[in-house]
């Protein structure tokens, strides 16, 4: 894209400015019309699995519905509690949000269709991520509120704690590929199952990380049965209490930024990316980007069956999860996993 923009009669300095500013652009707002439009799925999921209709007025099928709700949240008035810490009261959901779209920059849509094809990819996601944390916290402290601050505590060990297993289940695919480049990651699962898959899912070995990445995946996000950060009957609304009008929305186009990013974690880590589901040439004349976002809305799916079927964890059973079942277990197929490859790739001749 640099290039193009040279062609215009750019200076190299302006033309690869002007092609990064161009690939966020790219991104972020594709993104934020499918933050819209899962939402708009997620509740005709769930109403389907109640016996519900779910959004069926506001445009055709109910379409808009999601555009009508952002509407009606931007028009609101923004309220600041008088005790609260305005400055960081601001920034809160801004760090949420932000930290949402930044993970995004190194999501390989296609081959070479990636904003940062950097040799630290996946390091880079998890650091990024990790900094969510950060708006939660905040958010709960400077409300000055009681409720919002126990959700805050409530959902930073949370996220701390499967974050932990979420590392180790990346470091085994990480030996496995031999790389931290998410698209060398993705072409290292070419015929990978059973000869002829396109995945990492398909091996006896890293399957059952897969489980454990997709669970964590979802505790992570606080997304049900782990939605405990936004306990109604506890928290009334967790740290997003005191919000109103578009920091409230922020919170929520961050949470959900957030999900689609572990859809798509689980589909390049596991699932072979934008490849096809098999190795059958014929399957390589649809574009990448079309199997990535077809595993993606799957793995959707999935979150929003899980949400209107699986009851929600109490606390003591969540933090036992993380702790005493998925991070002893991470650890072994982190030992498990090394020792097969050194006794097999690495053995000496």
């Amino acid at each position: 894209m640099t290039e193009y923009f040279q062609s215009l009669g750019m200076s190299y300095e302006f033309a690869w400015f002007a092609a990064t500013i161009a690939g966020i652009l790219l991104i972020a707002l594709p993104l934020m019309l499918a933050v819209a439009m899962i939402i708009y799925v997620d509740r005709k999921v769930l109403g389907a699995i109640m016996m519900r209709r779910g959004p069926n007025v506001v445009g055709p099928f109910g379409l808009l519905q999601s555009f009508a709700d952002g509407l009606k949240v931007f028009l609101q008035e923004t309220i600041i509690p008088s005790a609260a810490n305005k400055v960081l009261f601001l920034l809160a959901p801004i760090i949420t949000f932000t930290v949402a779209l930044a993970a995004w920059a190194v999501i390989p849509f296609n081959s070479g269709a990636v904003l940062a094809d950097i040799n630290v990819g996946l390091l880079y996601v998890l650091a990024v991520s990790s900094l969510g944390v950060y708006g939660v916290v905040i958010s709960g402290w400077a409300s000055n509120s009681k409720y919002p601050f126990f959700s805050a505590m409530r959902a930073a060990a949370q996220m701390i704690s499967y974050e932990v297993s979420i590392g180790f289940i990346l470091v085994c695919v990480v030996l496995w590929a031999n790389s931290f480049n998410l698209n060398d990651i993705i072409i290292a699962q070419k015929g990978h199952g059973l000869g002829f898959v396109n995945a990492f899912a398909f091996n006896p070995l890293l399957f059952p990380l897969f489980v454990m990445f997709l669970i964590s995946a979802m505790a992570e996000t606080a997304r049900a049965p782990f939605d405990l950060t936004e306990a109604e009957s506890e928290l009334v609304a967790g740290y997003q209490t005191e919000y109103s009008s578009m920091s409230f929305a922020l919170f929520w186009l961050g949470e959900y930024a957030n999900i689609l990013l572990m859809c798509a974690l689980c589909a390049i880590l596991f699932f072979g990316g934008w490849l096809p589901p098999v190795e059958w040439e014929p399957l390589y004349a649809v574009p990448g980007w079309i199997w990535l976002f077809g595993k993606m809305f799957v793995f959707f799916f999935i979150f929003s069956w899980t949400w209107g079927t699986v009851p929600r964890y109490r606390y003591d059973q969540l933090m036992r999860l993380g702790w005493k079942v998925f991070l002893p277990l991470s650890l072994l197929f982190v030992v498990l996993i090394s020792g097969y490859l050194m006794l097999t790739r690495y053995a000496p001749l």
